[in-house]
């Protein structure tokens, strides 16, 4: 099931799937508990990120190529930082770049496959940490480069938390809709511009990999997103560097899941 949240014409928080032309057949109950089709169709007016996270868990360095294009060497655990559960934009809500980082460019895309967990994961093992996934989404790891590098004394937090810094969605694709999720395309344009192309083939840590590694020992709670790492083509390490500015326009497609849009302002 592709499922949306999202605000109906009553401006009442609702769950849906089927999301067609502004429509979607509405469903009942909480996204971790048993949702119950209704079977009525509702008008959607604006599509909400699919997921209300408790906690962001971002993965660093997690393909080779993006690896490779960064100069760093492949990490021989998963690179782990967070983001604010603040940052969260909606699809086709505005990433608005912060007054923090108006005397310099350096705001920069990065398309992730986000993994939301469905219930609670403690010290479970990669052979069978997919049955704590509840489903995928697409997000995009907006960052703040030089408060990431270096005006954030070499802590990643801060540079990758300001607000609408992680827009997430437009779908939330159960489990069942993707049963590998190490073979999806992930695609990113800015201004109809391909910038990143790459499978999720190419990760270091494999999805179940990732669950297992942060669960050791920490509980991750339902709703919790998990930031799986972009692949190679960010901005900042192309020559000479891209960086957003307000008026673009990012896309950000994963088969199966859908296209996450979202415009840049100020």
């Amino acid at each position: 099931m592709h499922i949306i949240r999202f605000l109906d014409e009553q401006n009442n928080i609702c769950l849906g799937h089927s999301y067609e032309k502004d429509n979607a057949v509405l469903l009942s109950g909480g996204l971790f508990s048993e949702e119950m089709d209704t079977g009525k169709k509702v008008r959607v007016i604006k599509l909400l990120a699919p997921v209300v996270p408790p906690a962001i868990l971002c993965i660093g360095l997690n393909y080779k190529e993006h690896a490779g294009e960064t100069g760093f060497k492949l990490p021989e655990y998963p690179v782990l930082f967070m983001k604010n559960p603040a940052a969260v934009a909606n699809p086709n809500d505005p990433i608005i770049i912060p007054r923090v980082c108006a005397n310099a460019p350096e705001v920069d895309y990065e398309i992730e496959l986000a993994v939301v967990i469905g219930r609670t994961a403690k010290n479970v093992s990669a052979a069978n940490a997919l049955d704590y996934v509840f489903g995928y989404t697409i997000g995009n790891d907006v960052s703040a480069r030089r408060w990431q590098m270096h005006a954030g004394s070499g802590q990643w937090v801060r540079g990758k938390s300001f607000d609408t810094f992680c827009p997430l969605g437009p779908v939330l694709a159960t489990s069942d809709e993707i049963p590998d999720p190490q073979s999806l395309e992930l695609t990113c344009c800015l201004n109809g511009n391909v910038m990143q192309k790459a499978n999720t083939s190419d990760m270091i840590f494999t999805i179940a990999e990732l669950v297992a590694y942060l669960s050791e020992d920490t509980t991750l709670l339902p709703g919790t997103v998990i930031m799986s790492g972009t692949p190679g083509g960010v901005g900042y390490a192309r020559k000479p560097p891209v960086y957003l500015k307000p008026g673009d326009k990012l896309e950000l497609k994963i088969n199966n899941i859908g296209t996450l849009v979202n415009t840049v302002s100020e």
